[in-house]
């Protein structure tokens, strides 16, 4: 008698290491890969807040407006195809009721569009393609993959420079858990501005080159780990006008101590983080670990079968030898 392995016991040998090599494709070459920033993003944020404004008509601050800023991102496909990152254009309009509807973005109290170039990878920012301003830091509108429990280099476009956001635990968005970071801005001299004298307490000059200063109350991001994707964000913005080295304030154009994400702006937010991070869980946890149990089993159960084999006896023949002979 002697042993042979049948067919059925080599193909689950074969399947089982199969799944045993893709399980680490899985998580080491396809999760990679999966995790990239998209060239064709289109996505709007909205926050709503109140606070004082600057009026132009009556020229003054009028406190108590209601405000609202739209923040929309729309990916240039072929720029991010031609310089292989991605390029997001990006709008930002400040209105107050008055300004709502707007027919046009430019009669917001402030509207303001630039360009942000980032490797889709990393999330880093990348200086080409007409990028406006010059960004830097590690984070913007939204953190890199797999986002750390340490602070982050975020970057402030109305400040024009990073500021730290320090990790502050986690915190629930619509009831999907995301990392919490905190910031602030201290007052900082932004820019000038021409300005009738009066405005800064300078009416004897009819223009005025005013100091334009900027100040944050608080930065709050809620983050996705896996993703990087901002699924809540809160903002209290300062902006003033100073006299040419003056100390203090002039006059004040925006002040705003909470300004922050609509609900129907988490709830898109939140939809979407679920669902990218469900992809990248699926590859990068799921698949592989399902891929080596499902592989582990099957060769541990082909090669048990293989090492049994099957037995046929053996016959001779006209010669004398003995031939096997299957059995049933």
């Amino acid at each position: 008698m002697r042993r042979t392995a049948s067919p059925f016991s080599l193909v689950l040998l074969g399947l089982g290491t199969f799944l045993l090599v893709l399980a680490p494709l899985f998580a080491w070459y396809v999760q990679p890969r999966a995790a990239v920033n998209p060239v064709d993003i289109d996505t709007t944020a909205v926050y709503t807040g109140r606070g004082s404004v600057f009026d132009l008509e009556k020229v003054e601050t009028v406190p108590d407006q209601r405000i609202t800023v739209t923040q929309r991102v729309r990916g240039n496909v072929e720029e991010s195809e031609r310089s292989g990152n991605a390029v997001w254009d990006v709008t930002t309009s400040v209105d107050t009721d008055k300004s709502l509807p707007a027919a046009d973005p430019h009669d917001a109290l402030d509207f303001t569009p630039h360009r942000w170039v980032l490797d889709r990878r990393t999330t880093k920012p990348v200086h080409c393609c007409e990028e406006k301003p010059r960004i830097e830091g590690e984070a913007y509108l939204k953190f890199p993959f797999d986002v750390q429990k340490r602070s982050y280099q975020w970057w402030d476009n109305t400040l024009g420079d990073t500021v730290v956001l320090r990790y502050r635990g986690t915190e629930k968005v619509r009831g999907y858990t995301g990392y919490r970071f905190t910031g602030s801005v201290p007052p900082t001299k932004t820019g000038t501005r021409l300005v009738p004298g009066a405005l800064v307490d300078q009416p004897d000059r009819p223009q005025v080159l005013a100091e334009e200063w900027y100040s944050n109350h608080g930065v709050e991001l809620i983050v996705d780990q896996r993703t990087g994707r901002v699924i809540y964000a809160q903002t209290g913005p300062r902006q003033t006008l100073r006299a040419p080295g003056g100390d203090d304030d002039a006059a004040v154009l925006l002040d705003a101590e909470k300004i922050s994400f609509t609900e129907e702006t988490q709830k898109e937010a939140v939809r979407q983080a679920e669902r990218d991070s469900g992809q990248l869980r699926l590859v990068g946890e799921t698949l592989p670990v399902g891929a080596a149990v499902a592989g582990f089993v099957l060769a541990a159960i082909g090669g048990v079968l293989v090492a049994r084999g099957r037995k046929t006896p053996e016959v001779p023949d006209s010669s004398g030898t003995p031939q096997p002979t299957l059995t049933k």
